[in-house]
């Protein structure tokens, strides 16, 4: 599985792991000390990342057009890069909905949230790094159940925060802003999810 020809996909993936890392462990900080003020600039450094993203997964499909050999399915690399990807997309969408839609306050459970995300894509860099050698594995599957503990997690809060959110905030504009907010962060663990399920898939199919 993991021949030499291979390294540039393996490395590719785990480079496109690592920027979703970044960007999810960017988000906290903006999240646990937040200033209204700062959000500009740190959108900024945020599309710095998802354009290196982006960047790695152009790469990966310019070389997959013309490989001979792959290590698995054309199809299932296309998928992974994808959804790698998506999670770098959903993180910075979270961020830019906080500038356009004047979030002025930080809510704690939107915090915890962006903490999930941060371990969430933790895990995926390790599941990430154990993908060349899955066939010998003892914490690829653990990874991979982890990650959904966490999406299901984040689902609960998420519930519990829109409650809160509907029946505590006075102002419709922040309620509006934060539904959006919430809304997002939902979908960034529902994307680290869906890079679980589909390298679970691929290791599936391989085995």
């Amino acid at each position: 599985m993991a021949r030499q020809k291979d390294t540039f996909y393996f490395d590719g993936f785990r480079r496109s792991a690592d920027y979703a890392c970044q960007a999810a462990k960017l988000l906290s900080e903006v999240m646990h000390d937040f200033n209204p003020g700062q959000l500009r600039e740190r959108m900024d450094s945020m599309h710095a990342i998802e354009k290196s993203a982006d960047e790695v997964r152009h790469d990966m499909m310019d070389e997959l057009v013309t490989a001979f050999i792959t290590p698995f399915d054309r199809e299932d690399i296309d998928e992974l890069g994808h959804v790698l990807d998506d999670v770098t997309d959903s993180i910075e969408g979270v961020l830019n909905r906080m500038y356009y839609d004047n979030v002025t306050d930080m809510r704690d459970d939107a915090v915890q949230m962006s903490d999930m995300v941060v371990r969430a894509t933790e895990s995926i860099c390790e599941l990430v790094n154990e993908l060349p050698r899955f066939r010998h594995s003892k914490t690829l599957r653990e990874l991979v159940f982890a990650i959904n503990t966490i999406e299901t997690d984040a689902d609960h809060l998420f519930i519990e925060s829109m409650r809160t959110l509907h029946t505590t905030c006075t102002d419709p504009l922040q309620v509006f802003a934060w539904h959006d907010v919430y809304r997002h962060l939902e979908r960034c663990s529902d994307d680290c999810e869906r890079v679980a399920n589909t390298i679970d898939s691929i290791v599936m199919k391989n085995s």
